[in-house]
C-alpha cells in the first residue's frame, strides 16, 4: 500500500512539476531518477571485436597459403593481388612455391602479343603507352597530347605521305651535295668527322664487292681458271646424274698370268662337283677381312664359285681367291658412296656394281677396267643382266623412284622403263626362262612382268603381306623363296598363277628391318637365310623345320650363298666387314 501510495505521490509531483514548469520558467530543473535494470551486467567488448573481425574479412584478400575457407568469399577478395607479410625464409617475402620469376610473382595477364608488341614499341619510340589496366595512359602526357595519342602501328595516312615526301627531300639534298651544286667548303668535304663527308662516302653494305681493279690474269691463274670450269662443267653433268669419281683398280696376286698364260681368273681345270647331296655346314673354314666398314653383298664366280665378289659399304667391291691363298685378289675402286649391290655376268668375266652414288658401273673382272656407267640420277637399289645368252647385253635396275630401267650395254641407250610400283624397287628375278621376271618393292606388292613389256601381267598384293627386300629362285625354278619382313621367308610358285604356297613357310628368325639375302642349296634340299641377330638358319624345305642356326657375325648377317660346286660349303658376310667360308 504504501508503494502505491508513494507512486500516487509521485505521479501528483510530478503534473504539480509539469504545471509548475510551464507556468513559470524561473522554477528549478526537474530531478531525474535512474532506471534499474534487473538483468546481469554482460561484457559486449568480445562481441564487438568479433562482429569488427568478420566484417574485415569479407573484405581482406584470401590467404594463399590457408587450405579453408570458411566463408563464401566474394570475386573483388578471389581476384585480389597477394599481399601479406614477408615470408621468414624468402629473401624477398614470398615463398618458394609462389615464385614464378626470378624476380618474384609475376600475374598472368590476359592480353595479346599484337596489342603489347605496339603499346611496347609506342613507349619507347613516343614515351607514353595506354595502361592495360584501365583507360587512361602513362608516360610522357605532353607527347600524348601532340602526337593526338596516335600508337607506331596506326599512324595516320597524311602522316605517313608526308613522311615519305621528307625522305624524298633528303635523298634530292643528299644527291645535290654529293653532285656539288651548293657552294660546299672543300675542308667540310675531306673532314671525316662532317655530315657532308659520311653523305659523300655512304655506301650500302655490298657496295664494295664487286668493285676491285680489274688485271690481267697471270698465266698460273688462267691456267687454274680453265681446270676449274672444266671440274665444274664435269660436276654440273654428274650432278643431274651420278656422282663422278676416277676408276681406279689395285691388283693384290703375285701374278695376273700364270706360266702357261691363263688368266688370274680362269676356273681350275679339275673343278667339278663331287657329288649331289648337299650337306649343312658345322664349322668356320676361313674368313677374308679386308673391307673397313660393313658388306652388303656377296656373290661367287658363276659355275665354279673359286673366285668370290664382295661389295663393301667402304665404297669399295674386292675379289678374293676361294680354292687356293685364300687372299684379296683384286679390289676395284670407283664408287664414292656405298656399294648396293653386285651381279656376274653369266660367264663371270664382267660384273655389274650399283652404289649410292646413283651410279651403275660394267667392270672388266680380269683387268679392274670399267666399260661403261649408268646413271638416271636416282640411286639403284638391284641390278641384274638379263640371264639369256643372246641377251647378255641387257641391264635391268631398279631404281628409288619407283621404276625398273632397261639399258642396252653396248649403246649405253635407256630402251625400256617398267614405271608401275609404289615404292623403291628392291627385287628382280627372272622367271620362265628368262621370259618374265617378278620384282618386288617398298610398296609390299609382287609384279611379274613379260621381259621387254611394260605392263604387269601378274600384280599380288594382299592386305597381310610386307615388303620383300629379298628373293630367290629354287634350283627346279619352279618356286620363288621371298624374304618377307614379318620374319619368314614366303613360297610362291613361278606357274601361271604366282599362287602363294600356303603349306610352305619357315620361320624362326628375327629379320624385320633388314634385306637379309635368302638362298637355296645347289640341289634344293635346303633353305638358307641370315638374319639381324648375326646368325645363319638352315631349314629342311620338305618338312619346314629348321635344321641348323650357326651364329656367324657380330651384328647382321646381311648375305648367305651356298658354293656352287663344293655341296657343304656357304659363304656368309655382315655389316662386321667380315665375310665367313663355313
Amino acid at each position: 500500500m504504501d508503494l502505491l501510495q508513494t507512486y500516487a505521490d509521485k505521479s501528483d509531483g510530478e503534473d504539480q512539476s509539469h504545471q509548475l514548469s510551464t507556468s513559470s520558467p524561473d522554477s528549478s530543473p526537474p530531478r531525474l531518477i535512474p532506471s534499474k535494470s534487473a538483468a546481469p551486467k554482460v561484457d559486449d567488448t568480445m562481441l564487438a571485436l568479433t562482429v569488427a573481425k568478420a566484417h574485415q574479412s569479407h573484405s581482406k584478400p584470401i590467404d594463399p597459403s590457408q587450405h579453408v575457407v570458411a566463408f563464401n568469399p566474394t570475386y573483388d577478395q578471389l581476384w585480389a593481388p597477394i599481399y601479406g607479410p614477408a615470408h621468414p625464409y624468402a629473401k624477398d617475402g614470398i615463398a618458394q612455391g609462389m615464385r614464378n620469376h626470378k624476380l618474384g610473382f609475376v600475374e598472368d595477364a590476359a592480353i595479346e602479343s599484337f596489342v603489347f608488341d605496339e603499346q611496347y614499341n609506342t613507349f619507347h619510340k613516343y614515351g607514353y603507352a595506354a595502361d592495360p589496366s584501365g583507360n587512361n595512359y602513362i608516360g610522357d602526357l605532353d607527347a600524348l597530347q601532340k602526337n593526338d595519342a596516335i600508337s607506331v602501328y596506326n599512324i595516320p595516312q597524311h602522316e605517313q605521305k608526308k613522311r615519305k615526301i621528307e625522305k624524298m627531300k633528303d635523298v634530292e639534298m643528299e644527291d645535290e651535295v654529293v653532285g656539288g651544286e651548293h657552294e660546299v667548303d672543300p675542308t667540310e668535304i675531306d673532314n671525316p668527322a662532317s655530315d657532308l663527308w659520311l653523305m659523300k662516302n655512304k655506301k650500302s653494305p655490298w657496295a664494295g664487292k664487286k668493285e676491285g681493279v680489274q688485271t690481267d690474269l697471270t698465266e698460273e691463274q688462267k691456267k687454274y681458271a680453265e681446270e676449274y670450269a672444266k671440274k665444274k662443267e664435269e660436276k654440273g653433268h654428274s650432278g643431274e646424274k651420278g656422282e663422278h669419281l676416277l676408276d681406279k683398280t689395285t691388283f693384290h696376286g703375285k701374278e695376273e698370268r700364270d706360266y702357261q698364260g691363263r688368266s688370274w681368273i680362269a676356273p681350275p681345270k679339275d673343278a667339278k662337283a663331287t657329288n649331289d647331296h648337299c650337306y649343312i655346314p658345322k664349322r668356320l673354314i676361313h674368313t677374308w677381312s679386308g673391307h673397313t666398314k660393313g658388306v652388303s653383298a656377296i656373290r661367287f664366280f658363276p659355275k665354279y664359285g673359286h673366285l668370290i665378289l664382295s661389295a663393301g659399304m667402304d665404297t669399295k667391291v674386292k675379289i678374293w681367291d676361294v680354292f687356293n691363298s685364300g687372299k684379296c685378289m683384286r679390289t676395284y675402286m670407283g664408287h664414292s658412296k656405298a656399294v648396293r649391290d653386285i651381279s656376274f655376268c653369266n660367264d663371270g668375266t664382267k660384273f655389274l656394281t650399283a652404289g649410292y652414288d646413283k651410279n651403275i658401273k660394267y667392270w672388266d673382272t680380269e683387268t679392274g677396267q670399267v666399260i661403261s656407267t649408268f646413271s638416271t640420277g636416282k640411286i639403284p637399289y638391284v641390278v641384274k643382266l638379263n640371264p639369256d645368252e643372246d641377251k647378255q647385253n641387257i641391264l635391268l635396275a631398279g631404281m628409288s623412284d619407283k621404276k625398273i630401267v632397261q639399258w642396252d650395254i653396248n649403246t649405253g641407250q635407256t630402251t625400256q622403263e617398267y614405271d608401275q610400283h609404289l615404292g623403291a624397287v628392291n627385287t628382280i628375278t627372272f622367271v620362265d626362262n628368262n621370259r618374265r621376271f617378278v620384282t618386288s618393292s617398298d610398296d609390299k606388292s609382287l609384279r611379274v612382268w613379260e621381259f621387254g613389256i611394260p605392263v604387269v601381267i601378274k600384280y599380288i598384293s594382299e592386305p597381310h603381306m610386307h615388303s620383300m627386300p629379298a628373293i630367290s629362285l629354287h634350283p627346279n625354278t619352279n618356286w620363288l623363296a621371298a624374304q618377307s619382313l614379318d620374319n619368314q621367308i614366303l613360297i610362291y610358285s613361278t606357274r601361271e598363277r604366282f599362287q602363294l604356297n600356303k603349306k610352305k613357310r619357315f620361320a624362326g628368325h628375327i629379320v624385320a628391318g633388314y634385306a637379309c639375302q635368302v638362298n637355296f642349296s645347289p640341289d634344293g634340299r635346303f633353305v638358307m637365310s641370315g638374319d639381324g641377330e648375326g646368325k645363319c638358319w638352315f631349314w629342311d624345305w620338305k618338312s619346314c623345320k629348321v635344321f641348323r642356326t650357326l651364329k656367324c657375325h657380330e651384328g647382321v648377317c646381311i648375305g648367305c650363298e651356298w658354293h656352287p660346286l663344293e655341296q657343304s660349303k656357304v659363304a656368309t658376310c655382315g655389316w662386321d666387314g667380315l665375310i665367313k667360308y663355313w
